[in-house]
């Protein structure tokens, strides 16, 4: 009697990265799984969704910080295709507002580029079988993020036509020294961080204000009393 053997059909991936050496790497470990197959790869957000396009992988490996156009409207692109792509969010910020933003416009997993080769794999095996993936360390960080936010919401339901209200705390300061004319390489020095983390906040706030450069997003926080605001805290502190 002749013995039947099932084959399991290798999920389909998609990588993009704008980080050669790190998106290397991703494709070497990843190669290594019998399981997968890396269809594409690419180093540019634009590319990378025409390349979805082209090949319908089952899984994309999104990095969030990507120059010209950012991985959370890569994401959105995607999304908007339909064609039941599941989409992993790298990063390497463990921000809750970043994880929150990433999943609600439709990724179904946040991985941290410092995490191990075995938890990105595992990661890619979840989000194959339908689950959705977040690390143990991040999972709490964000439902508290999550029911936060949904409170606010409710809070500011009257006040919904003010995008402001949306911005974090450090959103705010990084807006307040953008109305005060301050260079992003001087928000980095004044606030202590990274000119990379500085356009990723600026990425943020543009997003949730629903404006296309520093100019608008100026305007846009004067016409609506931000920098009264701003003023009024910085009375009280």
């Amino acid at each position: 009697m002749r013995r039947v053997v099932e084959f399991k059909k290798k999920a389909r991936v998609l990588l993009i990265d704008d980080n050669y050496e790190h998106l290397a790497g991703i494709r070497e470990i990843i190669s290594l799984e019998g399981q997968f197959d890396v269809v594409a790869t690419s180093t540019n957000a634009n590319v990378g969704v025409s390349l979805v396009k082209k090949h319908h992988p089952d899984v994309v490996l999104m990095d969030i910080n990507m120059p010209e156009k950012d991985g959370l409207q890569a994401i959105q692109e995607i999304e908007k295709l339909d064609l039941g792509v599941r989409i992993v969010a790298l990063s390497g910020y463990d921000d809750a507002d970043l994880i929150f933003r990433a999943m609600k416009l439709g990724a179904k997993g946040y991985v941290l580029k410092t995490m191990a080769s075995a938890q990105l794999i595992y990661a890619i095996e979840e989000v194959v079988s339908g689950k959705i993936y977040l690390p143990p360390a991040l999972s709490s960080r964000f439902f508290e993020y999550f029911q936060r936010s949904f409170k606010e919401e409710e809070a500011n339901i009257s006040n919904e036509e003010n995008l402001l209200t949306y911005l974090t705390q450090r959103e705010e300061e990084v807006l307040d020294l953008l109305t005060q004319g301050i260079t992003y390489k001087g928000v980095a020095g004044k606030l202590f961080i990274s000119e990379t983390t500085v356009k990723t906040h600026v990425n943020n706030i543009f997003q949730k204000l629903q404006v296309n450069d520093r100019t608008q997003a100026v305007l846009y926080a004067i016409n609506n009393g931000f920098t009264n605001k701003r003023r009024a805290l910085m009375t009280t502190v």
